[in-house]
């Protein structure tokens, strides 16, 4: 059985509800199992069950039972301390509090801004001056100075792809002049995005720092977005006789020959040949400027272009079906998905702890700190290392936390890493308090605790016996032969199915017999009044 399926199973029938003003309902050796838990699992699965007997409040009770002695069970073998499910459980949990530790209405803005910039393209050329090969954390002011310089140059009137071509330590300068083509959202690092979006037609932005180092972009271009293509081309290479050829074929598909047919006949371009000139499906810069912006020309399914050139040869081009960009409505599930998973997600992360540094008494100790701006790492004793550095509300982290972090990061500033380190336990504090502080979360929680669980102790119990067990099966079915009437192996399914059952049964039955369960008659009596049963 899928182990994901059984869960959220076990999470629909299962979903526990606490309350202060509360009723035993009944308990297992004395532990009480609560009224808002049985009422919780009752009224949400209510909706789902149409015949009366599942309503019935005594048949639901019972199966309630049954599922908290199994649960009780695999603690007992404790199941929770095996690694395997503790880390499974973990992944579980990393996953549920994931969304917690984004804020909102960030993300939607930064959704909604993806979004403008998927529908509008821009184009730019740009100038690089990398870091130094010992990285970001050096004093990085002599670059800023060197590429203020190279701006005034070209704001004076010098031209940019000249300039770009003379000083750019993008290697693909010497070529393009800096030029980086049309490009939209996701296309490029974040800051570069960024800047590309926010500076004006014609104009040189100021200098900003991407992960490669300092830029400075000029936008040569801005045009609506034309979404993704699909094409078929055919492809003379470069020749004396090239272009003679093109327009020899030209003129022949103008006679009304079959597009696809002259493809595989005379295209150049022997994988897309095959398949009549049809090339996989592409978006902005996927292809040379010559070939895209030919493509963008044609506004009608089945035209096709005059022939043009590139640095491949001669081409002709027909498009088969344009995939305009989707409603924001279609594909906002996929963009927030990138943009989590992209670094404009720190925005939203950077949201998230300020509003955590304003919800929790947040206490810097400098002096503590200062022992780390004064010595290096390697030299500090850990066991010397006590006093607090930093605490949230009654939880306080010492300098031996700290350096703990601190030795697996690469060098840079002190102060950055302090703020990395406060982020993170501000996050971890969080975490740790969302299960005494969000009742969904810690129900969910619990869900997914128990129904790993429950799989894993049904596994063991019922459904490997049930598989490996083939004397036990063949047994079963020969002592109900009558009920089947058919050959073992015709019904192998079924009578394994109904072997699981036989096996569940047993198990249950053995269950009650070991553990003490007392159902409150009274409480019980109250709460079917309350469904009038």
């Amino acid at each position: 059985m899928n182990k994901l399926l059984f869960i959220l199973f076990v999470c629909c029938s299962v979903l526990p509800a606490f309350s202060q003003k509360d009723q035993e309902l009944f308990s297992i050796n004395d532990v009480p199992i609560m009224v808002s838990e049985f009422r919780q699992v009752y009224e949400k699965n209510l909706p789902i069950v149409e015949d009366k007997e599942s309503k019935d409040i005594d048949n639901y009770l019972e199966l309630f039972i049954n599922y908290k002695l199994k649960v009780k069970e695999a603690y007992d073998l404790k199941l929770d301390t095996v690694k395997a499910y503790q880390q499974e459980f973990e992944g579980y949990k990393q996953q549920l509090t994931a969304p917690y530790l984004y804020d909102k209405e960030t993300l939607n803005k930064l959704v909604r801004q993806a979004y403008n910039r998927t529908k509008n393209e821009v184009k730019a050329s740009h100038i690089l001056i990398q870091y130094p090969s010992n990285g970001i954390a050096v004093d990085t002011l002599f670059l800023l100075e060197k590429i203020n310089r190279i701006r005034n140059r070209i704001v004076s009137g010098e031209d940019f792809a000249v300039v770009a071509r003379e000083v750019s330590e993008d290697p693909s300068a010497r070529v393009n002049g800096g030029d980086l083509g049309f490009f939209s959202a996701f296309t490029m690092v974040y800051p570069f995005e960024e800047a590309a979006y926010n500076t004006k037609f014609g104009e040189i932005s100021k200098p900003f720092k991407t992960k490669f180092g300092l830029h400075i972009l000029k936008v040569t271009g801005t045009r609506p977005s034309k979404g993704e293509f699909e094409v078929a081309h055919i492809l003379v290479k470069n020749s004396a006789k090239s272009q003679s050829k093109i327009d020899s074929i030209y003129q022949k598909l103008q006679s009304g020959a079959s597009f696809e047919k002259m493809a595989m006949k005379c295209s150049d371009d022997f994988g897309s040949a095959k398949a009549g000139g049809k090339l996989p499906r592409f978006g902005t810069g996927k292809m040379v400027e010559e070939f895209e912006n030919n493509v963008r020309s044609l506004t009608k399914e089945g035209a096709y272009s005059k022939p043009f050139k590139t640095k491949y040869g001669w081409h002709i081009v027909k498009l088969l079906k344009n995939y305009p960009v989707a409603s924001f409505e279609e594909i906002k599930d996929e963009l927030t998905r990138k943009v989590k998973n992209s670094k404009r997600a720190n925005i939203s992360s950077l949201a998230v702890y300020k509003k955590l540094k304003g919800k929790y008494q947040v206490k810097e100790y400098p002096k503590a700190l200062a022992i780390f701006t004064k010595n290096k790492k390697g030299v500090l004793k850990e066991n010397e290392l006590n006093a607090t550095v930093f605490s949230i509300n009654e939880k306080k982290l010492l300098q031996k936390d700290f350096l703990k972090y601190i030795k697996l990061k690469k060098q840079t500033s002190i102060q950055s890493l302090f703020e990395e380190f406060k982020n993170k336990e501000l996050i971890n504090y969080f975490k740790e308090e969302l299960v005494k502080t969000d009742p969904v979360f810690k129900n969910t929680l619990l869900e997914y605790k128990e129904g790993l669980l429950l799989f894993d102790l049904m596994q063991e119990k019922i459904w490997n016996k049930a598989s490996q067990d083939t004397l036990g099966l063949k047994a079963y079915y020969f002592s109900n032969q009558s009920k089947y009437g058919k050959e073992f192996d015709k019904i192998r399914g079924k009578v394994m199915s109904d072997y699981q059952d036989q096996l569940e049964k047993e198990w249950v039955k053995d269950l009650r017999k070991n553990n003490t369960v007392v159902v409150k008659e009274r409480v019980l009596k109250k709460l079917k009044k309350i469904y009038n049963q």
